[in-house]
Parts: C-alpha cells; sequence; structure tokens
C-alpha cells in the first residue's frame, strides 16, 4: 500500500531569483495554479529544497554567493534531488551558456524578460512529464497484486536503512513471513482465491506495523519480508508475534493444513549485534534460516536467529 500520487494536490514550484521584481512578475503569473515557494538565492534555496521537496525549480543562472549552476550541479549530484525538472531563469545569450545549462542537468530555459504564456507553457509541460514519471517510478516499486511495495522496494530500502544504523550505530531488524501451506491452499480453494488471501495478507500486515518508518514488501510468491529501523531484538519479537496474532485472528479457513485449521504464518527474526558492523550484510541471510526453522519446528511461530535463541526466551 505505497502511497499513491497525489493528482489532487496543487504542484510546488520553486522560483529562485534574486530580483524582486522578476519573482514577484512569475507570482502573479503563476500564484493561482501552483503551489509556490521564493527563494532570493542559491543557499537559501538548497536549504528550502532539503525542507520541502519541489515539483519543480525556476532557478536564476546571475545570483550572489552561490549562481544558479552550482545550485543545479549540487542537486544533480544528490540522488534525492536529481529528478526535480529545473528550469533556467537567464537574460544570458548565446548557445555556449544554454548548452552548459543543460549539461548539468537543467531541463529547459526561460528567457529574460519574461513571456507569461511560455513561462506557464513550459512549466505545464515539465510537470506533466515529472508526474508522469513519479508514477512510473511508484509502478516499478509496488507489487502488483498486493498493492504493497515489491521486493526491488525493500531492497532499496534495506540499503539504505542498513547504512544509516551502521553509521549511527543503531539497531537494525529484519523478518522474513511465509504463509504456511499455502500451496495446498491454492490447490484446494483455487489460484484466485488465494490471490484475495494474498492481498489481504499484505493489507493485515500492513496495518499492523504502526510507525511509519517499518516497511513490509512482498518478496514473492507467499512470502513477505519487514524491515524494522532503530529496533532490537525484543522488539522485533514483539513486533513479529504482533504480526503473526494479527494473520490467524483473520480466521482464513484452510482445511488442508495441519498447523491449524485457518491460515497461520511463520516469522523469522533477525537483529543486527551490537559492536559488530558487519552484522547488517547479514540480516536477510539470518531471517532467511530463521524462517525455515520455524517450519521445521512446527509452524505457526516466530523464530530468531540461532545466535540469539537464548534472548527469544
Amino acid at each position: 500500500m505505497l502511497d499513491d500520487i497525489d493528482l489532487g494536490r496543487r504542484q510546488r514550484i520553486l522560483i529562485v531569483e534574486d530580483v524582486k521584481l522578476n519573482a514577484q512578475i512569475l507570482v502573479n503569473a503563476l500564484k493561482d495554479t501552483y503551489d509556490l515557494r521564493v527563494a532570493h538565492n542559491g543557499v537559501e534555496a538548497l536549504a528550502m529544497v532539503r525542507e520541502e521537496m519541489p515539483d519543480l525549480i525556476l532557478l536564476d543562472i546571475i545570483m550572489p554567493e552561490m549562481d544558479g549552476y552550482e545550485v543545479c550541479a549540487r542537486l544533480q549530484a544528490d540522488p534525492n534531488t536529481r529528478d526535480i525538472p529545473i528550469l533556467f531563469l537567464t537574460a544570458l545569450e548565446g548557445d555556449q551558456n544554454e548548452a552548459y545549462g543543460i549539461e548539468l542537468g537543467a531541463m529547459d530555459y526561460i528567457r529574460k524578460p519574461f513571456n507569461v504564456p511560455i513561462v506557464k507553457a513550459k512549466i505545464r509541460n515539465h510537470l506533466e512529464l515529472k508526474r508522469y514519471k513519479d508514477i512510473l517510478k511508484r509502478d516499478s516499486r509496488i507489487d502488483g497484486l498486493t498493492r504493497i511495495p515489491n521486493r526491488r522496494r525493500f531492497d532499496e530500502a534495506y540499503a539504505e536503512e542498513r547504512e544509516r544504523a551502521r553509521r549511527n550505530k543503531m539497531p537494525l531488524s529484519v523478518l522474513m513471513i511465509d504463509l504456511d501451506r499455502f500451496k495446498a491452499y491454492n490447490d484446494t480453494y483455487g489460484h484466485l482465491q488465494g490471490d484475495d488471501v494474498l492481498k489481504l495478507v499484505a493489507k493485515t500486515l500492513y496495518h499492523a506495523l504502526r510507525r511509519p518508518g517499518d516497511l513490509v514488501a512482498r518478496w514473492g510468491g507467499e512470502e513477505f519480508s519487514v524491515l524494522l529501523p532503530q529496533t532490537d531484538l525484543l522488539g522485533a519479537l514483539h513486533v513479529a508475534e504482533r504480526l503473526r496474532s494479527a494473520v490467524y485472528d483473520l480466521e482464513i479457513p484452510h482445511e488442508s493444513s495441519h498447523v491449524a485449521d485457518v491460515l497461520t504464518v511463520s516469522i523469522g527474526v533477525a537483529s543486527s549485534m551490537p559492536n559488530q558492523p558487519w552484522s547488517y550484510d547479514q540480516l536477510l541471510q539470518w531471517a532467511d534460516e530463521a524462517v525455515y526453522r520455524a517450519k521445521a519446528e512446527g509452524r505457526n511461530r516466530v523464530v530468531a536467529y540461532e545466535y540469539a535463541r537464548d534472548l527469544s526466551n
């Protein structure tokens, strides 16, 4: 259940222009259509981008302290901001200046003095393209059946959180969740009903996670994975048991299971170990081993990776 692109909100434009008259002309032309922010120099612009990500930036080139080229270069160097379309505002003449800006990553130029219809048309076209790209990017990270993050999105988030946790020496935990005897479920009730169950379980897991930073994803088939930043082993075990109970409480009939008369899940838990930086790289493998042990021990249970087995009692 990734957040959908909000098609109803007004798109946000950051105007970076040190001449107040020029900035006011743009504000007057765009304020009825877009959500506007105004910065009067490059340093202020970068700070505003970090605080609230715009959908598009109108960027003056010649400014004190930091010119538009430097601002553009810095935004392009950051993976979090490089996809924001930048339209340079300039009175500079010559193809060489325009080529340099395009090479830095800008999408287009708006010439001074402003021609308002041209300004509006260029902004509209680039924002439509940006929205389309955002939708494609979002959909490439969503599982088509369950509409929660897919394995690609999980891998991206895991890489980010792993480095952040290792750098800050914070705990990180991973859960692997396997639907018990799900092949038998499909054989008994049919794959269409099985798909409905996967969607219901995904929704249940998603809503059972209570912190915004936690992530549940469809790992593949009948498997799900959960990423728990800033969570130690005991905390992860508590979350895992809550997820196990939430699925059990759905009371989905499963007459082909020898585990219970309803659908159940097995969950493997792995957490980073204090003062062992390499442990952050092992979490997926450890969680996978733990879920297999949970299945071997009878299923419908939560099991921590072997190194922490004493702590799980």
